[in-house]
């Protein structure tokens, strides 16, 4: 009878060994998992430092961007400002010292006057038409690769399409001064041609350059209900739906009623008066 109780005793000892083996194993595993959770616990602490690293670097990068965008806005506004002065005072002095010279004699070139007046007007309007045609068939044609600056995001203060400005006032000074330094009919016209050419640069550059790509603030020059009509056809010819027209300026809504763009331009202007509105 004693033999039948040692086997009952063994597996009796056995059985309590395997639960204290398993809960073992239970403490074990436990552990680990506590183990685990640390390791999360620390790698999710280093992400959060991780995230708040690169969020300060973006908003730097953004304070960075928008102060050399400013900076470059300042750049060509006091650039734009010191030319136009210079350029207006210099046109006006020429005109009153020109015929103011020549009234010294007594007599009053009327006629003379009139056709440097005159001519100055045309040449103002004439201009935007050459404009339109150097524009299509010159810039968007052999001088693509200097105008292609101004249909790119701009990378500082200046852009090689701003050549073009320059070379335009070539012109215009050299009429200038044969008109100045010379009497009669003929340098008169040459005069009126001149001032002509320089009015219409000092207008194109205020309405392109400051109320259509906000190079600078324009002030009321912006309220003007036309020039608005004309900032939203100009940007229609930077979307180019309109295989590039308007090619002109002052024109430009014109050119797009001739298209068929009138439904879109009014688009374009409801959203740049939205736009302007929320800044």
């Amino acid at each position: 009878m004693a033999k039948p109780y040692s086997i009952a005793a063994s597996f009796s000892v056995l059985k309590k060994k395997k639960k204290k083996n398993v809960l073992n194993v239970c403490m074990v595993l436990q552990r680990g998992r506590n183990h685990e959770t640390e390791k999360e616990l620390v790698s999710k602490g280093d992400g959060m430092e991780d995230f708040n690293h690169v969020t300060e670097m973006k908003v730097s990068k953004v304070e960075e961007r928008l102060a050399k965008k400013e900076f470059e806005r300042t750049t060509y506004l006091l650039a734009a400002m010191s030319s136009s002065l210079g350029i207006s005072s210099m046109a006006v002095m020429a005109v009153y010292y020109r015929f103011s010279w020549q009234m010294e004699g007594g007599e009053f070139p009327l006629l003379e006057m009139f056709c440097t007046f005159a001519l100055s007007v045309g040449a103002a309007v004439g201009m935007e038409y050459w404009a339109r045609w150097a524009h299509r068939a010159l810039w968007h044609a052999s001088l693509w690769h200097m105008h292609e600056s101004h249909h790119r995001a701009r990378e500082g203060a200046f852009e090689l399409n701003d050549v073009f400005a320059v070379t335009n006032a070539v012109p215009a000074i050299a009429l200038l001064s044969f008109g100045f330094f010379n009497t009669g009919l003929f340098p008169g016209l040459c005069f009126g041609a001149g001032l002509g050419i320089t009015v219409f640069g000092m207008a194109y550059m205020f309405v392109h350059d400051g109320l259509v790509h906000r190079r600078f603030p324009v002030g009321p020059v912006a309220n003007v209900p036309y020039l608005r009509r004309v900032a939203a056809a100009h940007q229609l010819h930077h979307a180019d739906k309109f295989r590039g027209v308007p090619y002109g300026l002052f024109l430009g809504p014109q050119e797009l009623e001739d298209v068929g763009g009138s439904e879109e331009l009014e688009k374009e202007i409801n959203r740049r008066t939205k736009k302007s509105q929320k800044q």
